[in-house]
């Protein structure tokens, strides 16, 4: 059965309920993961999902702050979620489809503006929670699983639109892609969009403060999706949805998509 998924830092799913109906119309997506919702789970819009087919929903939210959600048309199997860094953030959910695939949706923290775990507590917990995804995937090697979300790491070099000048810009620094590459090999997950697209420059995040962003095209690849290897070998189709950054009101990050035989 061919599953066809994508990932979206929303940037507030009530403030944005319209650009999610809009995508799942257009895109019919099977399954949506959504990070940084800012709502709490009462509070979630569900009447739209579920009149275009969304019916099965695991959701994790908190008031102005994070949160994560799975939507899907296919029947969920919510699995319990890990508290990364035991602060109690809705940062991560997961669930099981009827094939036995488990998804995993991860928000990590940007890390705020200064690159230093000692003078900046945002960054360190940055940090803490790359070595804790890293330990996660060395304890537990996760199998048919597909891992996705705003993971707020731009690893390669094309993966951002400078990288002599944001190599001491929080998500392209050098202690951050090594710790990111860390926590992937440790889980031995598949990096799906660059394995079916493996050149050239490839952004999901432009930046509120550009004046126009389609012209500076200043962006950054901050959402990913990985896949174990069973999985990845299955998958295909792997794109990024660009012209949703110029949607009314958007997001400042855009849709990621791939599918799989899963």
């Amino acid at each position: 059965m061919t599953i066809r998924l994508a990932t979206w830092n929303i940037n507030s799913v009530r403030h944005r309920e319209e650009a999610v109906l809009r995508f799942l119309r257009e895109e019919n997506p099977d399954v949506l993961c959504l990070q940084e919702t800012k709502t709490p789970v009462e509070k979630f819009p569900l009447e739209g999902l579920h009149a275009l087919g969304y019916r099965h929903v695991a959701v994790r939210g908190e008031k102005a702050y994070n949160g994560v959600a799975i939507l899907s048309r296919l029947p969920l199997e919510e699995l319990p979620h890990r508290d990364f860094c035991t602060r109690g953030d809705a940062r991560h959910v997961a669930a099981r489809l009827p094939s036995g695939t488990v998804v995993h949706n991860l928000y990590i923290p940007a890390g705020g503006d200064l690159p230093d775990p000692a003078l900046n507590p945002k960054f360190a917990h940055k940090l803490d929670f790359l070595a804790e995804l890293r330990a996660w995937g060395a304890e537990a090697p996760p199998e048919r699983a597909i891992l996705v979300g705003d993971l707020n790491v731009a690893p390669r070099e094309d993966d951002v639109w400078s990288h002599k000048q944001l190599l001491r810009i929080v998500s392209h620094t050098p202690v951050e892609v090594e710790a990111f590459t860390a926590a992937q090999a440790a889980g031995g997950w598949v990096d799906v969009t660059r394995a079916h697209i493996p050149d050239g420059r490839l952004y999901s995040w432009w930046s509120y403060r550009a004046p126009d962003w389609q012209v500076a095209d200043k962006g950054r690849r901050l959402d990913h999706i990985w896949a174990t290897p069973d999985l990845a070998e299955r998958s295909g189709a792997s794109r990024i949805a660009r012209h949703v950054r110029g949607w009314e009101t958007p997001s400042d990050h855009v849709p990621v998509i791939a599918e799989f035989e899963a």
